[in-house]
């Protein structure tokens, strides 16, 4: 994660979110589940870059057979992995700090009843949530921390990788520049 990489930094055409400081990001919200053996990817409405009820409420229209995946990116700052398996709800925050200046952040942390945390924990860019939520689809929870620990990446390079190793990296990376260039 790119520290520099702020609300009001510069970064690519994208939409506000409405869940930081009201400055224009490249935020993007997918969906992913698989139907017959293949991957099928989709864009999610705005709304659901701005709220997890919104996110989850999308990510529950599409029941797929391994259940669906969500990812939001907020202006390449930080991103939300999101898992829905019927009734259950897997998450993963990119960036425990992002709850400092984004709503979105501070809501995944609620749900997960994770505190926010203290302003001496500011220094440290550490995930939050379930790692081992793509396990059973081939990124072992090591590998993920491991992802998640280059601290270089920008949110969407991570989120890119992330889903080359479940199979559908260039779909994913086809359909996000389509939609933000």
């Amino acid at each position: 994660m790119a520290s520099d990489r702020r609300p009001g930094s510069s970064s690519s055409a994208g939409s506000d979110s409405g869940s930081g400081s009201g400055e224009t990001g490249r935020d993007f919200a997918v969906v992913c589940y698989r139907e017959e053996g293949r991957w099928e990817l989709g864009l999610l409405p705005e709304r659901a870059t701005s709220s997890l009820e919104a996110l989850l409420g999308a990510l529950r229209q599409q029941p797929g057979e391994v259940g669906t995946v969500g990812f939001v990116d907020i202006a390449d700052d930080f991103f939300i992995a999101a898992r829905v398996i019927g009734d259950d709800v897997r998450l993963m925050l990119s960036d425990i700090t992002a709850a400092d200046e984004w709503a979105l952040a501070r809501e995944v942390l609620e749900y997960l009843g994770i505190p926010e945390p203290a302003d001496e924990d500011f220094d440290d860019v550490v995930p939050a949530g379930d790692l081992s939520l793509f396990s059973d689809l081939g990124l072992p929870e090591i590998e993920l921390g491991l992802m998640l620990s280059d601290i270089d990446a920008y949110a969407d390079e991570m989120l890119f990788s992330i889903a080359r190793r479940l199979g559908f990296g260039d779909d994913l990376e086809r359909l996000v520049d389509a939609a933000v260039h």
